[in-house]
């Protein structure tokens, strides 16, 4: 398993942090922005800035939030069709950059309850639809687990919505959950796992930080990750600045701490604390 950092570590993300994260000797990131970013970013030249860095842009998350409503399972007819059309265009968006991976939230939150058969029942029409469009460019499409009401906030409900078509896979999100332990996870969805997001987290809700800042048992996931003879990248989805309220750091984080945090874990050693998460009093997310 080879490093990866999602681009959403920082607020802006651009040349220079391609040069750090290629200084770092990490050779792959993930697309992820401010859902109100992407209309004006500017893919072509990040990818181009990235090759000529050797840094090969290896997944893209398609936006579950923007100016409009993004919500692949919603009720409204009409926003799931303007949701489709949106995620169509940044999977051939992430084809242009050369991405490979195309990463997905099933729904938009909170979920009734009263709602979900029927969300997961749209959800799955709006996945099946996606993957259309993936396999057209070449691009996997990965559902994401997720956390608190979420649509596939536990292994079986996350199993249940990708079983909808052959060609869906999953992104398997360590800090996401909340209902089940990781190894129940990997037992149920471990043959459809083809990414990954990685942070740290105190078991109460998403915190991405950096691991070693939580609770998370590394050398038992990295193993697990290992016993289902994953290959992919383990993509680090943090903050580099860090969230005052939820994690204390003498410092910012940056590329070269993912590196060795990363080394640290696949040697199975003692990992350097950089922040110490899990303050009294932790407001709900964010």
């Amino acid at each position: 398993m080879e490093p990866s950092i999602s681009v959403s570590c920082v607020p802006d993300p651009g040349p220079a942090l391609l040069d750090d994260i290629a200084r770092a000797g990490i050779r792959h990131v993930e697309i992820s922005l401010d859902g109100r970013k992407y209309a004006g970013f500017d893919f072509a030249a990040f990818a181009a800035h990235a090759r000529d860095a050797g840094v090969d842009v290896r997944s893209f998350h398609l936006p579950f939030y923007t100016d409009e409503t993004v919500d692949p399972a919603s009720l409204d007819e009409a926003v799931r069709r303007r949701t489709a059309e949106i995620h169509a265009h940044y999977v051939r968006v992430a084809a242009s950059m050369g991405a490979k991976i195309a990463v997905v939230h099933a729904c938009l939150e909170p979920v009734a309850d009263a709602d979900r058969a029927e969300r997961i029942a749209r959800s799955k029409e709006s996945m099946a639809a996606l993957a259309d469009v993936g396999e057209a460019e070449g691009v996997t499409v990965c559902v994401e687990n997720l956390p608190r009401s979420c649509l596939g906030n536990t292994s079986a409900e996350l199993a249940d919505i990708v079983a909808c078509d052959d060609r869906l896979r999953v992104c398997f999100d360590v800090n996401h959950l909340l209902l089940d332990t990781h190894a129940e996870f990997l037992r149920v969805n471990g043959a459809k796992i083809a990414a990954t997001h990685v942070s740290d987290y105190d078991f109460v809700n998403e915190r991405h930080w950096l691991p070693g800042e939580g609770r998370i048992d590394w050398a038992a996931l990295a193993d697990g990750l290992d016993a289902i003879g994953y290959r992919g990248t383990f993509n680090y989805e943090i903050s580099f600045r860090g969230n005052p309220k939820t994690v204390r750091r003498a410092r910012d984080l940056v590329p070269a701490d993912v590196a060795r945090n990363a080394a640290e874990i696949m040697a199975r050693k003692p990992l350097t604390v950089i922040g110490e998460g899990g303050i009294e009093g932790l407001p709900p997310w964010p």
